[in-house]
């Protein structure tokens, strides 16, 4: 018995035929009902009679033809209904040839030779009467269980959930109504939208009514005894997001979540399970960020993209936004290969139907003979070039290794990419470059000055092939990465504190990742041959109010629950970050937070290779553990690198 229930095409299919049988049978009687005010002489049961076989013939044909019987009974909506209309149009025509032109195919030229009775015909105004009726029906049936189940069994269902107001009633907020709809057992119960957009208060959205503004959140929680809020703007900035979740804490809301971020513009999919707990970069750095995604796909659709660094936090971030832009191939090279794993099995997860088109690579930028070989195999036309050491007082450790990848590293990516004519070849650089007080900050500086020597040399001796373009995007801190301070802290507060911050006057620009990479494309675009771009992070904050913030947001007080402690500057750390100094200056850009620096120190690829050649000696020669010589020549190449 439970296998003749389960739902099959075939079942489906077979339902829908013999429903359709019995619709036209009653549409075409109802017809004649209709048309002769429900006296009907026998010569028109008659004519009934002998035309409803032709009827039913041609009326299942197309349907059939219009694919009718492969509709998902669930999920019938507006393409659906235009198809049965459709089916409807060309059947009801079809039957109008067989009945009433003169032709060889008329079916009264044929019948009427035996039969008196129908020698008046078919009436007209019947074929009429039937397709309306028709459509009526037959939609009817097919719209039937979408109207049981998001109206009648909604209404049944849906106070089962959680009070909720959804907070945006653009096609997001929208998307995430419907899905709640479709809930066999909801969790939510909407009671109302919030949306900032004057025109659409008081308007309803799948019965659902818009409240009021957002600024009266607390009034309408309050009224409508709400329990949860789900907020559906993707592009809120940290302050309103911040309001809106202090206001319901207040308010005593215990469930708030948040859409995510969508990545594929062409197919955004938003559901309930995909909703997030806010983060706390959520509620600390989160900005709104306008970019041009019209520049940005031209920029990266049906292109060979190459991302080193692929597993790190701005790299696996730059992979998840590219994908958005349907490139024609994704080479992603790292050399840690847990992390390469685990970005592949976000990217099945998330972009199937690209899934075959990216290519795994396990490298080290290092190896010149293995990026060579990466970069010849699969000739890239964009470069992203993320790969590097990043924390400072792990550098100031290990400066040998700090130059061996964030110099050597470049200088053998770069150059090979030159080499292979790849279009643009985009380097991830940092504020810590200006003014560097680290190894770290002096390495990075050191790689921007080979991609502007490689860019001269690319312009000048310009190939047939074309020449390659090298760009250097320098942005501060982000919130939520690998090692960053926002991690430390929150596995401080784990342990009950105390948060450890080096100075209280220390300040840093922050920048969620998501936002951030979204800058780097932007700047991608915009950025021309030799450019140092510089990202505007915002205003810079004040570390120990970061610490003070995410106590306040656990609920607890600082100093009071959590206490702050201030351990002094680490090794290589400054006060101050700056992104743009004054001597460079800075030129605007195409974007409102995209600026170009003024590079007035750069060097000849000639000086560069004596460069390396110096740090490969001193690499050679001074103690690993020490790299007083590598030290010296950070500071004799990097003008304004001066060591804490």
């Amino acid at each position: 018995m439970p296998s003749l229930l389960y739902p099959s095409l075939f079942k489906r299919s077979l339902f829908f035929i013999l429903s359709d049988i019995l619709i036209i049978i009653l549409s075409l009687y109802l017809s004649f009902l209709l048309r002769f005010e429900f006296a009907l002489a026998d010569e028109y049961r008659l004519l009934i009679a002998i035309g409803l076989p032709f009827f039913i013939i041609v009326k299942l044909a197309f349907f059939g033809l219009f694919r009718l019987y492969r509709i998902t009974w669930r999920h019938v909506g507006i393409n659906e209904l235009f198809n049965i209309v459709n089916a409807l149009i060309v059947a009801q025509l079809v039957l109008i040839v067989l009945f009433l032109v003169p032709s060889p195919l008329n079916l009264f030229a044929l019948i009427g030779r035996f039969s008196d009775p129908i020698s008046t015909g078919f009436p007209r105004s019947i074929f009429l009467i039937d397709w309306g009726i028709s459509i009526l029906l037959i939609s009817g049936l097919r719209i039937s269980k979408r109207l049981y189940l998001e109206i009648v069994r909604k209404k049944r269902n849906l106070k089962q959930g959680l009070r909720t107001i959804i907070i945006g009633a653009g096609n997001t907020g929208e998307m995430v109504l419907r899905d709640i709809t479709k809930q066999e057992v909801p969790l939510f119960y909407p009671v109302g939208f919030l949306d900032d957009d004057g025109r659409k208060l008081g308007t309803y959205i799948h019965g659902v009514k818009i409240l009021a503004k957002t600024d009266k959140l607390k009034a309408i929680v309050k009224k409508h005894a709400t329990e949860a809020l789900i907020i559906a703007v993707p592009s809120l900035s940290h302050k309103d997001l911040r309001r809106m979740y202090d206001d319901a804490r207040e308010c005593g809301i215990k469930t708030i979540k948040i859409v995510p971020r969508i990545y594929d513009f062409h197919k955004p999919d938003i559901n309930l399970k995909k909703l997030e707990e806010i983060r706390i970069e959520d509620l600390i750095g989160r900005q709104t960020v306008k970019v041009d995604y019209g520049e940005i796909e031209k920029f990266l659709k049906g292109r060979v993209i190459l991302i080193t660094g692929a597993g790190g936090s701005i790299g696996s971030e730059i992979i998840m936004q590219v994908c958005g832009f349907y490139p024609e191939r994704m080479i992603l090279f790292e050399i840690d290969e847990t992390e390469l794993h685990n970005i592949a099995l976000k990217l099945k997860q998330s972009f199937p139907y690209l899934f075959e088109k990216i290519s795994f690579v396990v490298g080290d930028i290092r190896d010149t003979e293995r990026v060579n070989e990466v970069i010849k195999t699969f000739k890239p036309q964009i470069v992203f070039h993320a790969a590097a050491y990043k924390h400072v007082p792990m550098m100031e450790y290990n400066p040998d290794e700090a130059v061996k990848v964030n110099i050597f590293g470049t200088y053998n990516t770069a150059k090979t990419a030159a080499e292979h004519a790849v279009e643009k070849f985009i380097m991830i650089s940092t504020d810590k470059a200006v003014r560097p007080t680290s190894v770290m900050g002096a390495t990075k500086r050191v790689a921007e000055y080979i991609c502007t020597a490689l860019d001269d040399v690319s312009s000048r001796d310009k190939k047939d092939n074309g020449k390659t373009e090298f760009i250097s995007v320098r942005f501060g801190n982000v919130l939520g990465s690998r090692g960053s301070v926002l991690p430390l802290f929150l596995d401080q507060l784990k342990y009950g504190g105390p948060l450890t911050v080096t100075h209280k006057d220390m300040r840093r620009y922050f920048m969620t990742v998501p936002e951030a990479v979204s800058l780097v494309l932007q700047a991608s675009v915009i950025g021309k041959a030799g450019d140092v771009l510089a990202l505007d992070m915002g205003e810079p904050v004040k570390i120990v109010e970061l610490a003070e913030e995410l106590i306040r947001i656990h609920g607890m007080e600082p100093y009071k629950d959590v206490d702050i402690e201030f351990i002094g500057l680490r090794p290589g750390e400054k006060l101050f970050e700056e992104i743009l100094t004054a001597e460079e200056g800075t030129v605007a850009s195409k974007h409102e937070r995209i600026f170009i620096a003024k590079n007035s120190e750069k060097y000849s690829m000639e000086a560069i290779e004596n460069i390396l050649k110096e740090f490969e000696g001193a690499i050679k020669e001074s103690p690993a553990v020490d790299g007083r010589q590598v030290r010296d020549l950070l500071k004799k190449y990097v003008r304004h690198f001066n060591e804490n």
